[in-house]
C-alpha cells in the first residue's frame, strides 16, 4: 500500500484526528486541498454513499489512494437529524455556532435527549476500486442545553457522555480519539488495511 494517502476533507479538526492515528503507522496523510481537489458534491441521504463518492472523487483528482470520512450527529428525538446534514444543519456558510443553536432550539421541550455521533470511513486504492474498504463507529451520549469545554469541534460542547460526566469538548484529544466514533472507525479501518498487507 502507498504510504501517501489523500484525505478527502479540508476540515482541520478531522484532519488532526486522522493524522494522529495514521502517523504512527508511517502513513503520510495529506488533505485534498494540498492537491487543489475541489469539494465533492454530497447528494446522498446516507453517510456511506456520500463517503464512497468523496473517496473516489479525491482519488480520481490525485491518482493516490484516498481516505474519506463522513460523519455527523444523529438525534433520536429528531428521527436521526441532523444526520448527513450535520455540517450544514443551519445552512450556508457552515457554522458550528449556528448549527448548535438550531439543534438546541429543535430540542426545546423534548425529554429524550439521546444522540450519537456516527462515522463511516472509506478507503479506496484507486478511483474505480471495486472493493472499497469500509469501517464505521458510533459514539453514544446526550445533548445538553449549555455548552461545556473548549476542545473538539462541531457539536462536541453540547454532547454529554453521561458515564464520564463530560462533554466531547471537555476531553483531552487523546482521550477523545480513544472512544470517539471517528477513532473507532479509523482503528477498524487500520486493522482492515493491515490485513491487506
Amino acid at each position: 500500500m502507498s504510504k501517501k494517502v489523500v484525505i478527502a476533507s479540508n476540515n482541520t479538526g478531522k484532519l488532526r484526528e486522522i493524522g494522529r492515528i495514521l502517523g504512527p503507522l508511517g502513513i503520510e496523510a495529506q488533505p485534498q486541498g494540498a492537491f487543489g481537489v475541489p469539494e465533492c458534491p454530497e447528494p446522498h441521504v446516507t453517510f456511506v454513499e456520500n463517503c464512497i463518492a468523496k473517496a473516489r472523487h479525491a482519488s480520481a483528482h490525485t491518482g493516490l489512494p484516498a481516505l474519506a470520512d463522513d460523519s455527523g450527529i444523529c438525534v433520536d428525538a429528531l428521527n436521526g437529524a441532523p444526520g448527513v446534514y450535520s455540517a450544514r444543519y443551519a445552512g450556508e456558510p457552515k457554522s458550528d455556532e449556528r448549527n448548535n443553536q438550531k439543534l438546541i432550539e429543535a430540542l426545546q421541550g423534548q425529554a429524550n435527549r439521546k444522540a450519537h455521533y456516527y462515522c463511516v470511513m472509506v478507503f479506496v486504492r484507486y478511483a474505480d476500486d471495486p472493493q472499497p474498504i469500509i469501517a464505521e463507529g458510533a459514539w453514544h451520549g446526550e445533548i445538553i442545553d449549555t455548552p461545556r469545554g473548549s476542545g473538539g469541534f462541531g457539536y462536541d460542547p453540547y454532547f454529554l457522555l453521561p458515564e464520564l460526566g463530560k462533554t466531547g469538548a471537555e476531553l483531552p484529544a487523546d482521550d477523545k480519539n480513544a472512544i470517539s466514533h471517528r477513532g473507532q472507525a479509523l482503528r477498524t479501518l487500520v486493522e482492515k488495511l493491515k490485513q491487506l498487507g
